[in-house]
């Protein structure tokens, strides 16, 4: 406008500098307007949450103006909106409600968030940062076996409706009874009727205090992204589910992890004590970029396992190629040792194999991902004829099926 006022028209020199007076006087009003207090915001969140969970957080600013936004950056083991709008809550303060997404074990920290606010009469945006203080901790999921459900599952198929009351035919002795119609007749003891000249059954139940060893692979194969979470992830989840029911079904529970070599192992112990431990170990593993040595682990788990135990290996392979010698120590391991294999399906592998190609490079990613799962069907039916139970399935259906065959183990009395 001054421009045009000095160039174009025959406004005076004194008509420019005025516009650029009153534009100052406009400057300087919308800032004493506009400037405030310093702003502050602080979070409310868990003090833990479950990784493939979502958790609310809550932020709440003060001295807040109005069109009051936000911008955070979330560290590698969350996910969550970057924008943040607050709405005005008690006077002098906004509040925003954010979901994130708990995609990593650890301890996750956002320090600093970024403020966002337009003046008065909007001639200037205000961008301050803010500590924000966020210290998210992000725990192995035990989210089945805190509502009940494994524990439910685990008493009525190995107990029955009464706990206390055992059901199935075993090999462990359990009581002596009065035989009554109806009642097996093998089950005559013999010997002690004769001595009290009346029939006597045994009743015996399914032997318990067995060992079940859960091996984790945590090689770098582990850590492919599958449903939005690490393979590792996946694993450690099913891990503890079945550690808890194998607790609940009488069995001692170890605990096994390798990656280049052998990291950790606890021998097989009983009760939620061995459980707390496990839960303990897994959160502390890391997520590591080094190729699994699948004979020095198997070997080694060999080694320390003398007892015929059930061991649950969780690992994954590429091609048959990289698997021959993950099937040669199996199948040693197998010998002694009652073994499932699992491993998890890439639903979106199986996907591309079901969509017709559009292009040639869509007929190249077509005949790729139907040789990957050729070869990875060739691996597990090798397993299979070594006597080894496989579990290949999408990885939110791991832990149901692997329960499933725990319990199914427990009643035919296999280990």
């Amino acid at each position: 406008m001054s421009l045009l006022a000095t160039f174009v028209g025959d406004a005076p020199m004194s008509a420019a500098i005025g516009l650029w007076v009153i534009l100052g006087a406009a400057v300087i009003i919308d800032l004493a307007l506009s400037l405030s207090r310093g702003k502050a915001v602080a979070v409310d969140y868990p003090p833990e949450v479950f990784v493939g969970e979502n958790v609310d957080l809550t932020l709440t600013a003060q001295n807040a103006p109005k069109g009051l936004k936000g911008q955070i950056e979330w560290p590698d083991g969350l996910s969550g909106q970057l924008d943040i709008t607050f709405a005005p809550a008690a006077k002098g303060t906004a509040k925003a409600k954010i979901t994130c997404r708990a995609v990593r074990r650890g301890t996750w920290r956002c320090e600093q968030l970024w403020l966002l606010w337009s003046s008065r009469f909007g001639l200037f945006e205000f961008v301050p940062k803010v500590p924000l203080g966020l210290e998210l901790k992000v725990v192995p999921n035990i989210r089945l076996i805190e509502s009940g459900q494994i524990t439910t599952s685990v008493n009525s198929a190995l107990f029955g409706i009464k706990e206390n009351r055992a059901i199935g035919e075993g090999s462990e002795f359990h009581q002596l009874q009065d035989f009554v119609h109806g009642m097996d007749v093998k089950s005559i003891d013999w010997k002690r009727s004769a001595r009290r000249r009346s029939l006597v059954a045994k009743e015996l139940r399914a032997e318990r205090n067995h060992h079940v060893i859960i091996a984790l692979d945590n090689g770098y194969l582990m850590r492919e992204e599958i449903g939005g979470m690490p393979k590792i992830d996946h694993a450690i989840t099913a891990a503890l589910a079945t550690a808890w029911a194998a607790t609940i079904g009488g069995d001692l529970v170890g605990f096994y992890s390798y990656d280049v070599r052998p990291r950790v192992f606890s021998a097989p112990a009983p009760g939620r004590l061995a459980f707390a431990q496990m839960r303990t170990r897994t959160a502390d593993l890391s997520y590591v970029s080094r190729e699994t040595n699948h004979t020095l682990a198997m070997t080694e788990l060999n080694a320390r396992t003398p007892k015929r135990s059930l061991i649950i290996v969780f690992t994954d392979f590429v091609d048959t190629t990289s698997a021959e010698l993950l099937i040669e120590n199996i199948g040693i391991l197998a010998r002694r040792h009652l073994v499932i294999f699992v491993t998890m399906r890439d639903p979106q592998l199986e996907a591309l194999t079901g969509e017709p190609p559009a292009d040639m490079a869509g007929v190249a990613q077509l005949v790729s991902a139907d040789q990957s799962i050729n070869e990875r069907r060739i691996v597990l039916e090798r397993l299979t004829r070594l006597g080894v139970t496989v579990i290949d399935t999408e990885p939110g259906k791991v832990t149901a099926q692997l329960i499933s065959h725990y319990l199914e183990i427990k009643a035919k009395e296999l280990i």
